[in-house]
């Protein structure tokens, strides 16, 4: 099964990473690591609650205005 994973640098240093189709987020010091642990939450998440999709997941970005 294909997910998708979005990565964001963390303030406090590393990545955090997190699953928009089953909610998971977790982190990790390396963006390789924040994988690796998103891969674990999302699978231990899947046996409990099983996941049927019927497409891809399409990302994509948007722009909002910059307030001062």
């Amino acid at each position: 099964m294909e997910l998708t994973a979005l990565l964001t640098p963390a303030i406090e240093g590393g990545y955090v990473a997190f699953n928009p189709e089953t909610g998971t987020t977790t982190q990790g010091e390396t963006i390789e690591e924040a994988l690796a642990n998103l891969k674990e939450a999302t699978e231990l998440y899947l046996e409990e609650f099983p996941l049927f999709i019927s497409g891809r997941s399409l990302l994509t970005t948007f722009q909002v205005a910059a307030h001062a």
